[in-house]
């Protein structure tokens, strides 16, 4: 198989955060060892078993959970597993929480390759943080970029969370401020979303939703120079997003890490336990054409990539160019691009009803 992406999970955290519905665990940590070990078999298996060819891996990304719970030795065999699998410019992304992300941990992960850092800051306020579960504080945070910078990591991202009860115009001004003051190229910014099975299930009152919010994030952004290039992504792209929204074909590999080969998608045990003791397991899906298309046309709509018209059934063509001819759709070479994310799934499924 040629080019492909990787995602590798680490479902371990420090603490679950109040809005977190991801698999993940803070009572489990006795099983890290075993747990790396099965990751590691499920590896050395799917490369073989999908067929993955040398130099044709593009992009990892490394996600959880908290990544930065796991020290660097553990991912050693990992790495040297991968490393005639991986493309001579491969972007290799590790997500970290600031309270975990030592200074030898960043180090060691940079030794092993990791060139992309993301930090799980949130907020850089202590009430907001607080609020939402985090674990850190903002001096940690700050620290925390400023840490891997030192230690010559170039491309560094930060993620913020915004639509919370908390959130006023004045504050989110200063959040992106502090974030634009550190030496980051990449920001997310996710709109808080309550999310069936999390404390804040239970407390809907947190979230504050508000379209003015991701205006004002968006502008504020955009008139510093730098660009959306998603719904929720600013900056210079992560390579190994972009590889999703292109609908590349991308591997999962770790307990609940969701995988895409052709039209089948896979599904590992989501049970750490059931995981080590069985990791070649996986449940199959398998999409049927039309809902690749479907697939597709999200995907594309709320991202740079676009979609190909040749993807579209007639019915698809006619909708998409009565949304060009209406200025919510812009075509040029013989591709369709979305000029405002914020309406993506409207558009969306106005095309594909």
């Amino acid at each position: 198989m040629q080019h492909t992406l990787l995602y590798i999970h680490i479902p371990f955290c420090d603490s679950k955060c109040h809005y977190c519905s991801f698999n993940s665990y803070v009572d489990k940590f006795e099983l890290k060892e075993a747990y790396m070990k099965a990751l590691h078999r499920q590896l050395r298996h799917d490369l073989e078993h999908y067929a993955v060819s040398p130099n044709s891996i593009e992009t990892v990304f490394i996600g959880g959970g908290t990544p930065s719970t796991m020290p660097p030795e553990l991912y050693e065999p990992i790495f040297e597993t991968l490393e005639p699998f991986l493309q001579a410019e491969a972007e290799i992304t590790s997500e970290a929480n600031p309270n975990s992300a030592s200074e030898m941990w960043l180090g060691g992960m940079k030794s092993l390759g990791v060139n992309r850092m993301s930090f799980g800051v949130q907020s850089f306020f202590d009430d907001k943080l607080k609020l939402l579960g985090r674990a850190h504080k903002t001096g940690e945070a700050v620290a925390a970029v400023e840490r891997a910078d030192a230690l010559g990591y170039t491309r560094l991202s930060i993620d913020l969370i915004y639509a919370t009860i908390l959130d006023t115009p004045e504050r989110i001004e200063t959040e992106l401020e502090r974030a634009f003051a550190l030496p980051i190229e990449h920001l997310s910014a996710y709109e808080l979303t309550i999310e069936e099975g999390t404390p804040f299930q239970h407390r809907p009152e947190v979230r504050k939703e508000s379209i003015e919010q991701a205006k004002t994030i968006r502008r504020q952004i955009e008139r510093r120079g730098w660009k959306q290039y998603e719904i929720s992504n600013f900056g210079t792209p992560c390579r190994h997003n972009l590889g999703y929204w292109e609908y590349k074909p991308y591997l999962g590999i770790g307990s609940g890490a969701v995988g895409r080969i052709g039209n089948e998608r896979l599904y590992p045990h989501r049970i750490l336990e059931h995981y080590i003791e069985a990791p070649f397991f996986k449940e199959t899906e398998t999409l049927a054409p039309d809902e690749m298309v479907e697939e597709k046309i999200f995907l594309g709509l709320r991202s740079v990539i676009g979609i190909d018209e040749s993807i579209l059934g007639e019915r698809m063509k006619e909708r998409a160019r009565l949304l060009r001819d209406e200025g919510k759709l812009t075509y040029r070479d013989g591709r369709y691009y979305n000029p405002d994310f914020l309406l993506s799934d409207e558009v969306s499924l106005f095309i594909i009803s």
